[in-house]
């Protein structure tokens, strides 16, 4: 599996173009649509990921079903295991940022897709509509029991691991 991360958006969103072979996943087209297409290259989407329906991760999101003419997968879906052709995947409810976030799980290769959920040293705000603080917690005791070796793919910065999260984030340790 190969991840490619595309910055999108004056609010620098993580789009992230997830490949197995020939074919790909979006995660979070918030914007700028054609840096997103020159990501995808010769690559055929088969599938487009929502981890939340916030403006800013899902700018480009019409034109790309347009487009691709592709389905949307989202907080629609069961708590479950999905297999999108070669990608095989998990969702995880996991409310608090807003009542539509999810994180994907890729047990497999060790990696989750966790939108505005976490962030490197913090946590998405819960003081807009739709988010709300208990869920927010609710939500990172959830994935507290999770193994410490994932690596986490945020809606915005950098890169983490929910091992490192455990250790140093104060949301973390203060639920």
């Amino acid at each position: 599996m190969k991840i490619d991360k595309v910055k999108v958006g004056y609010l620098e969103t993580n789009c992230y173009i997830v490949s197995i072979e020939n074919e790909c996943l979006i995660i979070d087209p918030g914007d700028e649509i054609d840096k997103i297409i020159n990501k995808i290259g010769n690559l055929k989407p088969v599938g487009i990921i929502i981890t939340h329906y916030h403006f800013d991760h899902i700018g480009a999101l019409n034109e790309l079903i347009k487009k691709y003419n592709i389905k949307v997968y989202d907080y629609k879906l069961d708590e479950n295991e999905y297999s999108i052709n070669n990608f095989k995947f998990k969702v995880i409810h996991t409310k608090g940022h807003d009542n539509t976030c999810i994180t994907i799980y890729f047990e497999k290769e060790k990696i989750m897709f966790v939108g505005d959920f976490i962030f490197k040293d913090s946590i998405g705000r819960v003081d807009l509509d739709n988010s709300d603080e208990f869920d927010m917690f609710k939500s990172i005791n959830k994935i507290k029991k999770y193994p410490n070796d994932i690596t986490l793919y945020p809606g915005h910065g950098e890169i983490t691991n929910l091992g490192y999260e455990k250790e140093n984030n104060i949301y973390f340790k203060n639920v």
